[in-house]
C-alpha cells in the first residue's frame, strides 16, 4: 500500500468535503440575508452538487488520460478560490453562481482522488478506498460544525477563512499525487467477470438498473438529511452552533461507517454488507427526528455508520467493472451519487414547502429499506476466509 499517495488523497478529500458540507449550513444562515425559501435553499444546494457531480465523468476520463497527475490538487485549489470569492458577492444570483463554478473543482478532485486512493491500495482496494472516504466523511462531519461557529459568528465574511483550510492539502497533493498511477492487480471479481463474458443483455440491464436504484434510494436519504436537517433543526429552535454539531455528529459517524464497510468488504460478501446495513439504518434515521440529548447521539451515530457502510463498496464495484477506465467508471458512479442525491434533496424541499419538513424527512428515512431490497439483484462476491491469506499469491482478502 502506497501510504503517501493514499494520505494525500484522503487529506484532500477531508479538505474539499469540509467546504462541500458547509454549503447547506451557509445557505441556511444566508436565508435571511438573501430572503430565501426552503425550496431555494434546496435548489442552491442541488445546483452546487450538480456542477460537482455532472463534471466527474469528464474529469474521470481526463484522469485516465493523464494517469492521475495534478488534477486532484488543482481541483481543491479551484474550489477554495471560488468559495472564498463568493463571500464578496452582493446578490444571491452572483453568490450561488460562484459557488456552482467552484463545485467543478470538487468534481475534479473526487474523480482523481478516488482513483489515486484505489490504486494506492493495490489488492486491498476496498480498504484503501474506505480510508479515502474516511477522510471525506470526517470533513463532512467537521464542515457543518465549523460553518456553524465561523459563519454563525462572522457571517458570509467567514467563508475565506474556511477556504484556507484547504491549503495544506493542496500542497501535499502536488507533492505526492504528481506521478503516474501504478497498475492495479486484477481482483477475483474482475477475473470471474472476464470468464463470464457471455452475460446476457437482460442480466446486464438488471444489474445496471439495480445499481442505479440502490444509489438513488440511498442518496435520497443521505443527501436529503444533509441538506434539510439544518433547516428542520433551526425550525424547532436549535441554534446554528447546535445544529452544526448535530449534523456533524451524524457525518462523523458516516466516516466510521465507510471505514467499517471497506474493511468488511475486503473480507466478506459486499452485497450482504450493503443489504444488511441499508435495512438496519432505517429505524435509527427515523429516530433522529424525534429524540434529543443522549438519545440523539446514539441514534445519529448508528444511522450515520449504517447509511455510509455501502459507499466505498459501490466505488470499488464500479472500478472492477472497468479496470482500464477506472477514472471514468468511478467518476460516473460518484457523479451519479452526488447528482441523484442533490436532485432528491431538492425534490424533497419542494414537497416540504407543501406538507412540512418533518413529514418529508420521516418518509425519506425509510428509503434505505427499499435500497436494501434492490441490492438483492447486485452480484455476489464470496471472499476466501481471512485465514487462507498466507499464500504466495495475494487475494482481495489479504490482511494488512
Amino acid at each position: 500500500m502506497n501510504k503517501k499517495r493514499l494520505t494525500a488523497a484522503a487529506y484532500g478529500h477531508f479538505s474539499i468535503d469540509i467546504l462541500n458540507s458547509s454549503v447547506a449550513i451557509i445557505l441556511t444562515l444566508a436565508a435571511a440575508h438573501f430572503n430565501l425559501s426552503i425550496a431555494q435553499i434546496g435548489f442552491g444546494a442541488m445546483m452546487y452538487q450538480m456542477f460537482a457531480a455532472m463534471s466527474q465523468p469528464l474529469f474521470g476520463g481526463l484522469t485516465d488520460k493523464l494517469n492521475g497527475r495534478w488534477i486532484g490538487a488543482v481541483g481543491v485549489l479551484w474550489t477554495a478560490v471560488f468559495f472564498a470569492a463568493a463571500a464578496f458577492m452582493p446578490a444571491y444570483p452572483l453568490f450561488i453562481t460562484l459557488l456552482m463554478i467552484g463545485g467543478l473543482g470538487s468534481g475534479a478532485f473526487h474523480a482523481a482522488g478516488m482513483v489515486n486512493a484505489s490504486a494506492a491500495g493495490g489488492v486491498r482496494a476496498a480498504t484503501a478506498t474506505s480510508y479515502f472516504f474516511l477522510g471525506g466523511q470526517t470533513g463532512l462531519a467537521l464542515g457543518p460544525i465549523l460553518a456553524g461557529f465561523v459563519i454563525g459568528s462572522l457571517g458570509l465574511a467567514g467563508m475565506p477563512l474556511m477556504a484556507l483550510i484547504a491549503v495544506p492539502a493542496i500542497v501535499l497533493m502536488f507533492i505526492h499525487m504528481n506521478d503516474a498511477l501504478p497498475a492495479v492487480p486484477k481482483s477475483a471479481a474482475v477475473e470471474k467477470q472476464s470468464g463470464n463474458a457471455r452475460r446476457t443483455h437482460a442480466a446486464a440491464a438488471l444489474l445496471v438498473t439495480a445499481f442505479v436504484l440502490f444509489i438513488l434510494l440511498r442518496s435520497g436519504t443521505a443527501q436529503g438529511y444533509a441538506t434539510l436537517l439544518p433547516k428542520y433543526y433551526e425550525s424547532v429552535g436549535f441554534s446554528p452552533a447546535q445544529f452544526g454539531l448535530m449534523l456533524g455528529l451524524f457525518n462523523f459517524a458516516g466516516a466510521l461507517g465507510t471505514l467499517i464497510g471497506g474493511y468488511l468488504g475486503d473480507r466478506f460478501n459486499r452485497r450482504t454488507i450493503m443489504i444488511v446495513a441499508s435495512i438496519l439504518s432505517v429505524p435509527f434515521a427515523y429516530a433522529m427526528l424525534h429524540v434529543e440529548g443522549v438519545g440523539y447521539v446514539v441514534v445519529a451515530i448508528l444511522a450515520g455508520v449504517l447509511l455510509s457502510m455501502p459507499h466505498s463498496l459501490l466505488m470499488v464495484m464500479s472500478q472492477e467493472l472497468a479496470p482500464n477506465r477506472r477514472g471514468l467508471a468511478g467518476g460516473l458512479v460518484l457523479g451519479f451519487i452526488f447528482a441523484s442525491g442533490s436532485f432528491m434533496a431538492w425534490l424533497e424541499a419542494i414537497i416540504a414547502e407543501q406538507v412540512g419538513l418533518l413529514w418529508v424527512l420521516s418518509v425519506v428515512a425509510f428509503l434505505p429499506f427499499f435500497a436494501g431490497l434492490v441490492a438483492l439483484a447486485l452480484p455476489s462476491d464470496r471472499k476466501a476466509h481471512p485465514s487462507t491469506t498466507q499464500t504466495p499469491t495475494p487475494t482481495p482478502a489479504a490482511g494488512d
